[in-house]
């Protein structure tokens, strides 16, 4: 039986792999592929507005740093990844609402094994752009808190955005089960990191907090958020936050590219403020809309 896909636009999208375009039927990485062997690549969420993909240099460069930390060989120039970018969109006619996952793995291996000295042919680049609106739209999130930690620098750095997801997938897991949208994943000394997903913001007192960038990825959207507070003179801070402030929280929401910003109504059962989308999650909505809307 043929699946019901979320959006049936994607029925017959073409997916970039490798310098050619594949019908997403016969798009194929090999078993000897590094991502395959071993979860062995690093990725990038993006957004297209107005036929232009949003803060793509800064997405590259995160790109190209998560992959000369983990010592990638023959990576692809940023202009060969741009191309290909720009040219799935157009292949696939999408200007908007549209969500791209950039992936860049070590390369197809000569044999099974996890050392990348079995790495001869260099760099794979995925480009799988999808019609995809943004998740949660208008939805008050409710959130649980996860019994799995997000990953400390001491372990896997999430300054590396790798493909080794498999505690934010645990985490996600937590929430399904639990009916809920998402978890909050805490760090090894209990502070709040992100969601299994999103970068994590409240607002108490009248100020913008966000969880340092330690144990979660320093996201492309929270870093734009805070560029925002900073150019419109907006109280913000970095800090430690506890799951107790995260329950008396004026105002709590979520940022990614997948979902730009989802206001929280709920955590672990607790109410947030007043359960509703509060006034400084709309500002900062209206801001970041603003900000989309120019390019």
């Amino acid at each position: 039986m043929t699946p019901t896909l979320p959006d049936e636009r994607n029925r017959d999208i073409k997916i970039w792999i490798d310098g050619a375009l594949h019908h997403r039927d016969e798009a194929k990485i090999s078993v000897f592929d590094s991502v395959v062997q071993g979860g062995d690549a690093v990725w990038e969420g993006l957004r297209v507005y107005n036929g232009r993909v949003f803060k793509l240099e800064e997405h590259l460069d995160r790109l190209m740093n998560s992959a000369h930390t983990m010592m990638f060989s023959g990576i692809p120039s940023r202009e060969d990844i741009t191309e290909a970018v720009y040219k799935t969109l157009a292949a696939n006619g999408m200007s908007d609402e549209t969500h791209i996952r950039l992936t860049l793995t070590r390369g197809k291996k000569v044999t099974s094994g996890m050392s990348p000295h079995w790495n001869k042919e260099g760099c794979s680049l995925i480009v799988l752009a999808e019609w995809k609106r943004k998740i949660f739209d208008g939805k008050m999130l409710r959130l649980i808190t996860s019994s799995v930690r997000r990953n400390p620098p001491m372990c896997v750095d999430s300054k590396i955005h790798h493909n080794n997801l498999i505690n934010n997938i645990l985490a996600k897991i937590e929430a399904n089960v639990a009916g809920v949208d998402d978890a909050v994943m805490l760090d090894l000394y209990g502070f709040a990191s992100e969601t299994n997903a999103m970068n994590l913001f409240i607002v108490k007192d009248g100020v913008l907090l966000t969880p340092f960038a330690d144990a979660c990825l320093p996201g492309i959207t929270r870093k734009t958020l805070l560029e925002i507070a900073q150019d419109k003179g907006f109280p913000f801070a970095e800090k430690n936050i506890s799951i107790t402030e995260l329950y008396t929280a004026d105002e709590c929401f979520t940022t990614g590219s997948m979902g730009e910003l989802s206001p929280v109504g709920e955590i672990d059962g607790r109410s947030i403020g007043a359960g509703e989308r509060g006034r400084i999650t709309q500002q900062f909505q209206s801001w970041y809309n603003e900000l989309t809307a120019s390019l």
